[in-house]
């Protein structure tokens, strides 16, 4: 999805459908396909970072002067944060195109999206590159980084972007002097695209993104959303098990009953920490793991049955002290 056809193909492919009352029961391919790619389960997170998005694009498109307000989605790993990043990055697509239809006889389709992945050790150079290689820019080693950059700002206004994801933005480290150039390079994209900047990072608080000159810069532009392991309750609210509800409502198994997963919300907590990449794995390999063996529904037993990854384990299961 890191290029402009890759990231097409996935706003405009149907996602996954639901078992519907009316239709014929799937095959047991089509159903381990379904819990393959499974449906976007709507978060807390993914309606607030939806909410955000709309007023800052809205907020933003008339500013000139400065540069916009941008978002910042931070948590730890396997808490969503990529999942809302591109749910929200879908629907501002799906809008726009829909507002906007590509004219007939067309041959530019309207862009008004760009994901970008901040790549290891970033450089200024690398990382203009990551933006120029979405929308297929041509560059050259003998290219500067000022005629690349230059190159990225008249192509992306050309192309009327305007939502830029940014993903992995953890990996920019501003205290080392090419990450520090790294930095400068996208707080002047900020300044010179007419784009709402959206960045997603693990514990961008807790890195070295926020500290110094250039920290305090970004703090004082960007809203923070985290993106965290969802409490069992939350007031007279229990968001966890509200997901769990979510999840087994979308299940295409023949034998499980609706009702059963929810019952073990306090294990389900427990065994993923509240983590919803986690919850979701979880639920999906134990789907399959049902499909395949044929008892077409999901237990406590074929829960604990399952090996999750190594962060959910060596929560729920640590390892004994010598």
């Amino acid at each position: 999805m890191t290029t402009w056809q890759g990231w097409h193909q996935f706003v405009t492919t149907e996602p996954p459908t639901p078992p519907q009352p009316d239709q014929p029961p799937r095959s047991p391919e089509e159903r381990l396909a379904y819990h393959s790619a499974f449906v976007t389960i709507r978060t807390p997170a993914i309606s607030q970072l939806a909410t955000q998005v709309r007023t800052l694009m809205i907020l933003g498109r008339h500013q000139q002067a400065t540069a916009r307000p941008s978002l910042i989605v931070t948590g730890p790993a396997a808490a969503g944060k990529t999942t809302a990043l591109l749910n929200v990055g879908r629907t501002c697509h799906l809008a726009h195109t829909r507002k906007n239809p590509t004219p007939p006889g067309s041959a530019h389709a309207a862009v008004p999206v760009a994901y970008v992945l901040v790549p290891p050790g970033a450089t200024a150079k690398t990382l203009i590159t990551e933006f120029a290689r979405y929308l297929g820019i041509p560059t050259t080693a003998r290219m500067t980084q000022t005629q690349t950059t230059d190159a990225v700002c008249h192509t992306y206004t050309q192309a009327g972007v305007q939502l830029v994801l940014i993903d992995e933005i953890h990996r920019l480290n501003p205290r080392t002097t090419t990450g520090a150039q790294a930095a400068d390079l996208l707080k002047d994209l900020t300044e010179r695209l007419r784009a709402t900047f959206v960045y997603a990072g693990i514990d961008v608080t807790d890195t070295p993104l926020f500290s110094g000159t250039r920290g305090a810069q970004l703090a004082g532009r960007a809203t923070l959303i985290t993106c965290g392991p969802l409490p069992a309750r939350h007031g007279s609210r229990e968001p966890f098990r509200d997901v769990i509800t979510d999840i087994e409502n979308n299940l295409d198994l023949t034998h499980h009953k609706n009702g059963t997963l929810p019952r073990h919300t306090p294990y389900l907590h427990q065994r993923t920490a509240g983590r919803i990449g986690s919850l979701t794995r979880l639920i999906r390999q134990a789907a399959i793991t049902a499909i395949c063996d044929g008892t077409e529904l999901i237990t406590k037993q074929s829960l604990e049955a399952i090996r999750l990854d190594h962060l959910a384990e060596q929560h729920s299961r640590p390892t004994p002290k010598p």
